[in-house]
């Protein structure tokens, strides 16, 4: 271990600036879902770790500081946002095909047939999830490099200044990883749409009613023939229609 009065000061750069539009945000669509609560806490989480580790440094804490702004910490944050987003996708989609199930008459035994369970929970959060791919090597960069500047004195600026590079470029992936899912929400409102439409499109079976409605009509028209003398009374019925027209 070296000496601690002649380890490189470890600045943590601001990360605001290289986090882009995960910070001022992007025009999308509107009637479909906001992203941005989910956005905001993202970065706001990042650059809270940021604080932490500049806090952790000025005290001395080295190790723990470059934990509080290592892989680990960025991992954590982006599935945070990958599952707040997903469940906040399901949440629509829930609603809208109950809304078109409720429209067309759909029995509430069939809307529960509809129902989305953790398997589709699981896809979902896989497809959006994968936006993040790009994440993974770069924060193994910054991991690799973080290990270099744990010891550094001034013969190992260079080591520091890389690290903090690698910082700003896991702002700016990470921001790329969020524009992708934000494509990725896209593609499932265009996915459950068609499943949406498909409810839309559901009518209910008409045989029932109409096997109902024979049953009911059939026996009508029998009678009337009966009481018009076109068919003869059977004789299981003799007794009781002596009883009633014979009178």
């Amino acid at each position: 271990m070296s000496n601690p009065k002649l380890l490189l000061p470890l600045r943590i750069p601001e990360l605001g600036p290289s986090l882009g539009k995960l910070v001022t945000g992007t025009p999308r669509p509107s009637g479909w879902l906001p992203l941005d609560s989910a956005r905001y806490r993202l970065a706001t989480r990042i650059i809270s770790n940021a604080g932490e580790a500049r806090r952790l440094s000025v005290n001395g804490e080295r190790a723990a500081a470059l934990a509080a702004i290592g892989r680990a910490a960025w991992q954590e944050a982006w599935e945070e946002a990958v599952s707040s987003v997903a469940d906040l996708v399901l949440s629509r989609i829930a609603e809208q095909l109950e809304a078109e199930a409720v429209a067309v008459g759909m029995s509430r035994g069939k809307r529960g047939e509809l129902g989305i369970g953790a398997a589709d929970r699981r896809a979902l959060a896989a497809r959006l999830g994968s936006a993040g791919s790009d994440l993974v090597p770069t924060l193994d960069e910054l991991e690799e490099r973080a290990t270099n500047v744990l010891d550094a004195t001034a013969l190992n600026r260079g080591a520091v200044e890389a690290w903090q590079e690698s910082l700003k470029i896991a702002a700016r992936q990470l921001e790329a990883a969020w524009l992708a899912l934000e494509q990725g929400v896209q593609r499932e409102e265009y996915r459950w749409k068609g499943v949406a439409d498909r409810v839309a499109g559901w009518r209910r079976s008409l045989w029932p009613v109409g096997l109902v409605g024979a049953l009911v009509l059939l026996p009508t028209i029998w009678l009337g023939l009966i009481l018009g003398g076109y068919v003869d009374v059977p004789n299981w019925l003799q007794s009781a229609w002596s009883a009633v027209f014979d009178r």
